[in-house]
């Protein structure tokens, strides 16, 4: 059993951290092209412009499409060449930064990330989800090597909404129990192997923080406050979820997650959000006791993580769209086979349902 861990070379996180972008990029290249979207420009151009020409270092701008399709990769690909560029930088969420990692792999360039939410755990990974232009999960890009640099301005971080926090604990959420089943079934992790004892214990500590302090970070981030809560959700969303899922290995919440895209109701709700419930799914479909499930949904209903299908906008069920959604979940590309138990997509639109209806039980009533 080989056992195997990935990470990125430097992860840097901390209030103003978007001012040492320059330092770290100089021993990379001398010209980057950067993925960006225009909000983005608007909120942070005007650093990152700061930080690169104290460095004397060029640069490119080029706006984001909005979805981490093949064409949207080709398309940055081609300006990275256009540009000659020898750095590729995403700053933005988690489509665009997995975008900025596929152009990198395809370009055979560096890449360093400077994520403006923490909205889920794609930063760190060495992996790209790869979605139609319409939004529907197509498959994973498994990339050959994690980013060079990780770097998280808490201050920025800290003034998105706090639903793009909240959502980055609906993606966490799923780590530990998604490690736990990957590594009892002995299946691979995202990397190749086995999930080791350091990744386990990530995945862990990732699970324990958002319980403790995620409420916390929340009601901070509303207040227009930086808090240590806030900045150990950050770590939490970024980088423990990241190396924990990457390393200890994917399951069934985001394969339900992957499922429930093909479901249009779903497409106004964030990556995270969906996972969440995944999350609560691959508890029901495991069997877990009901004092576990209940913890889940209780920390789901205290951060505004959804909990039943009406929360992910599906008013009203239909069975036919639910019952394509576990098919989905359940292809053989996905990772529903490092579950703990063997399950059919019938067993899987059952759980979805049994799922709804435990959210709908533990959720106080309004």
């Amino acid at each position: 059993m080989i056992k195997v861990l990935a990470s990125p070379s430097r992860y840097i996180q901390g209030p103003g951290a978007i001012e040492q972008l320059g330092d770290y990029f100089e021993k990379l290249g001398k010209k980057a092209l950067i993925l960006i979207t225009k909000s983005g420009i608007g909120r942070v151009g005007g650093d990152i412009e700061k930080g690169l020409k104290a460095k004397s270092l060029e640069y490119a701008f080029i706006e984001f499409n909005g979805e981490c399709s093949r064409n949207e990769v080709d398309r940055v690909k081609a300006a990275a060449t256009e540009n000659k560029a020898d750095v590729i930088v995403g700053v933005g969420g988690g489509k665009l930064l997995d975008t900025a990692k596929a152009t990198g792999f395809y370009s055979k360039l560096p890449v360093v990330i400077v994520p403006t939410i923490a909205a889920t755990d794609a930063p760190c990974s060495a992996l790209s989800v790869l979605y139609t232009p319409e939004g529907v999960f197509e498959s994973y890009l498994f990339l050959p090597a994690n980013p060079n640099v990780i770097l998280v301005d808490s201050d920025i971080i800290a003034k998105a909404p706090a639903r793009l926090l909240v959502s980055g604990m609906g993606d966490a959420l799923a780590t530990y129990f998604e490690a736990k089943s990957a590594a009892q079934k002995e299946a691979d992790n995202c990397v190749g192997g086995k999930a080791s004892m350091a990744a386990l214990a990530l995945a862990k500590l990732c699970l324990d923080t958002l319980f403790k302090q995620g409420l916390k970070a929340k009601l901070a981030v509303e207040a227009g406050a930086r808090t240590t809560a806030l900045e150990n959700i950050i770590e939490a969303n970024t980088l423990l979820s990241g190396l924990g899922f990457e390393s200890g290995g994917l399951a069934g919440a985001h394969a339900i997650h992957n499922g429930l895209t093909a479901i249009h109701e779903t497409h106004a709700y964030y990556h995270g959000e969906k996972v969440a419930f995944g999350t609560l799914t691959q508890l029901v479909l495991e069997d877990y006791p009901e004092s576990e499930i209940e913890a889940v949904v209780r920390f789901c209903v205290s951060v505004g993580l959804p909990v039943t299908l009406a929360d992910l906008g599906i008013q009203t069920i239909d069975h036919e769209k639910l019952k394509e959604a576990a098919k989905l979940a359940c292809a053989p590309s996905d990772t529903m086979g490092n579950l703990t138990v063997t399950v059919t997509p019938e067993e899987v639109y059952y759980g979805l349902l049994a799922a709804d209806a435990l959210g709908k039980k533990f959720k106080p009533k309004a």
